[in-house]
């Protein structure tokens, strides 16, 4: 059994002319930073961002360098490459991106479809992931006290307050 090999991904970027995902990479037995060019082919302003995504980072021949590259990151680089392709601006694209990948806090997300649910979910998991303190972060605290004011006047929710009505 050969030992396998892995890589760890540091940038991942797109280039227009030719279509290409550019990803830079250090295996993890050399100290090396390398260079990976994967083409993108039979790919047009009409094509599917998340379909090309899915099948790139599940190409046998790219599978293993792409394992530290997010769905939704390459999923941005299809989109910034769909609207090169339609004519926008670097900044149009990323324009576009960033609103649809905004989280609007008063959204019902009762009423929407599951595709757009998981969506919505995705973006959550991966600002929570951004986000999240880990035990190796340098300003990591195991365990926090905070001491909360008591003689204020404490303002109450509404559904804080007894009622005499049964639910």
């Amino acid at each position: 059994a050969g030992a396998v090999m892995t890589y760890v991904a540091k940038k991942c970027g797109i280039c227009f002319q030719p279509p290409s995902i550019v990803l830079i990479y250090k295996e993890d037995s050399e100290d090396k930073t390398r260079q990976r060019i994967m083409p993108i082919r039979n790919f047009s302003r009409f094509s599917d961002c998340g379909l090309a995504a899915e099948q790139l980072k599940n190409n046998p021949r790219h599978k293993a360098y792409l394992e530290g590259v997010s769905l939704r990151q390459l999923q941005k680089l299809y989109s910034l490459l769909k609207g090169h392709l339609g004519g926008e601006s670097l900044a149009e694209s990323l324009e576009k991106f960033r609103q649809e990948e905004t989280i609007d806090p008063e959204e019902d997300l009762n009423k929407l479809d599951d595709k757009e649910l998981a969506k919505r979910k995705s973006i959550m998991d991966e600002l929570f992931e951004k986000n999240r303190k880990k035990k190796d972060d340098p300003d990591f605290i195991y365990d926090i006290e905070v001491e909360f004011p008591q003689g204020e006047q404490l303002e109450s929710c509404g559904w804080d307050v007894e009622s005499g009505e049964e639910m």
